[in-house]
């Protein structure tokens, strides 16, 4: 009797995106940007506060705006009004304004007692950990948006990063800018980055009415 040599059955493996939104994440809306704001400002919650208002201004990635120091936004007794870091994906220069709201925000938790002496911006809380990590930032961002009602799978860090260029662009129309402030090397990438052509055709069909 020869033996039969069946096909060997594979379990089953769940894919890594069900039950999960994929694609861009959302910027925040202005109002949006305000409510969490005033959710954290309520809560006296100095370093939160710092960290959003300056994940709005810089246009960061996730993983630079975690490692920024003390002394890339604070000189003597002020908080710089521009400031300068180096990308850690492209190793490119990229410059960003920090707004007067933000300058408050920030010098106001680096004067906290728990801040001297410190290297870090946003110090992490872990001893074995310098500063904090980008999947503690990620999860902040999921539990800011979550307190004001929305979708947390709808957003993400690339939600704040993406926030003030979105609002540059509906404003002006003017790629050019947006992409010097977001640090991309050419302008297709910016395009893709804001999903201008999408955003545009519906902003089109949205003034059409028969």
């Amino acid at each position: 009797m020869s033996n039969i040599q069946l096909p060997a059955i594979k379990p089953k493996r769940t894919p890594w995106n069900k039950g999960r939104l994929i694609g861009q994440k959302r910027p925040l809306l202005a109002k949006q940007v305000w409510a969490i704001r005033a959710r954290l400002e309520l809560a006296g919650n100095l370093r939160d506060l710092a960290l959003f208002n300056l994940a709005i201004d810089s246009k960061l990635r996730g993983c630079d705006l975690v490692r920024l120091k003390v002394t890339d936004l604070v000189i003597g007794d002020r908080v710089r009004e521009r400031v300068t870091v180096i990308q850690s994906k492209t190793r490119r220069p990229v410059q960003f304004e920090v707004s007067e709201n933000t300058r408050d925000s920030i010098w106001n938790w680096v004067c906290r007692p728990e801040m001297m002496g410190r290297g870090f911006l946003f110090p992490s809380r872990f001893h074995d950990r310098p500063h904090v990590s980008t999947r503690q930032y990620a999860r902040l961002v999921r539990d800011w948006v979550a307190a004001i009602g929305l979708d947390p799978s709808g957003y993400g860090t690339h939600s704040l990063r993406r926030t003030k260029a979105a609002l540059i662009y509906r404003k002006t129309g003017n790629l050019r800018a947006v992409q010097l402030l977001l640090g991309h090397s050419k302008v297709d990438s910016t395009v893709r980055y804001l999903g201008v052509e999408l955003e545009d055709a519906l902003s089109i069909a949205e003034k059409i009415d028969i």
